[in-house]
């Protein structure tokens, strides 16, 4: 099942991006470690493509270290963009950040010409707490819910650097079948849009081909090769205690845990995707639109050339007028 998800607020949030964009010298995005292709926002590439780009991977402590070197190698490759990564346990990261922006704009400074920067992100990705750990003080609202900020906000990090916080964002449609799953494990997509059970079974089949020996540590499993991914989340559940009368598992519950452990993770360090995934997943998703807009211009093309014969033998049955 495809999963999508684009409240209100954020069509309203693209609006102010696309205002505050024009006053802005730099854009933070802040990403998730732990699936650093999926949280990258291609709106808001659209929305501030010729902007410099500081690309913060948020959560590093909690992904897979390996892979997060290749991110940030892969993002810092990129024209006018700086990548470095951020977790909760640096108390005072609003130097480096500073230094970073400052670098992206070199002819921004001073109180003449101060430097505004605009810093997004996905919802839930721990943008409100980075501005709270930048400030020293609680600015925003923080949560686990998706979309808890809704206003955009000015904070100023030191005298002639402005911060304009703007609320998580996602895009009107996901067309990366796998993002999909992958926003959802991670907490960025509301509740409403998804399965919980789907979406474990999702993540138990990455998880068992790349990290299973922290999938079986974590849930006690002797071979996770030798079990469907239907099969684990149902040992899983019976392990955890997700029992349901008469012996049967109860799947949704046993998929809340697997996504809670997740999250929070109990399991370990992991990351969803490597670069070469990312792109591949990226290039069959892109493919996949092409198909779909080249048969639904056929479909176009057949209903024009269709009225267009049915107003030719109109005309031609018309009487001649004298």
């Amino acid at each position: 099942m495809p999963i999508q998800w684009f409240p209100g607020h954020m069509n309203l949030t693209k609006k102010a991006i696309s205002e505050r964009i024009k006053e802005t010298d730099v854009v933070i995005e802040l990403l998730d470690a732990r699936l650093p292709g999926s949280s990258a926002n291609p709106l808001l590439h659209q929305l501030t493509g010729h902007k410099p780009k500081l690309k913060i991977l948020n959560k590093q402590d909690l992904a897979d270290p390996a892979r997060t070197e290749a991110w940030l190698d892969h993002y810092n490759a990129q024209p006018d963009t700086r990548a470095i990564p951020l977790d909760a346990s640096e108390t005072a990261p609003a130097q480096r950040l500073i230094q970073a922006c400052r670098a992206l704009a070199p002819s921004r400074g001073g109180m003449a010409k101060p430097l505004r920067v605009m810093i997004c992100g996905i919802p839930n990705v721990g943008k409100s707490t980075l501005i709270n750990t930048l400030t020293g003080k609680k600015a925003t609202k923080t949560g686990d819910e998706a979309g808890i900020t809704k206003m955009e906000q000015r904070i100023a990090l030191a005298q002639d650097f402005y911060l304009f916080d703007t609320p998580g964002m996602l895009w009107p449609k996901i067309i990366v079948e796998k993002s999909g799953y992958n926003l959802a494990a991670s907490g960025a997509v509301g509740r409403n849009a998804y399965d919980e059970e789907e979406v474990a079974l999702e993540l138990i089949n990455y998880l068992r081909q790349h990290y299973a020996p922290l999938l079986e540590a974590r849930f006690k499993l002797s071979d996770t090769s030798a079990l469907h991914d239907e099969e684990l989340l149902t040992e899983i559940g019976r392990k955890r205690g997700a029992v349901l009368g008469g012996g049967r598992i109860n799947l949704q519950k046993a998929g809340e845990l697997v996504l809670t452990d997740f999250r929070s993770s109990i399991m370990g360090r992991i990351t969803l995707e490597t670069v070469d995934e990312f792109q591949a997943w990226w290039a069959a998703g892109m493919a996949i639109e092409a198909e779909k807009a080249a048969k639904k211009n056929k479909r176009k093309k057949g209903t024009r050339e269709a009225q267009a014969e049915i107003d030719a033998d109109e005309t031609d049955a018309e009487p001649d007028g004298e």
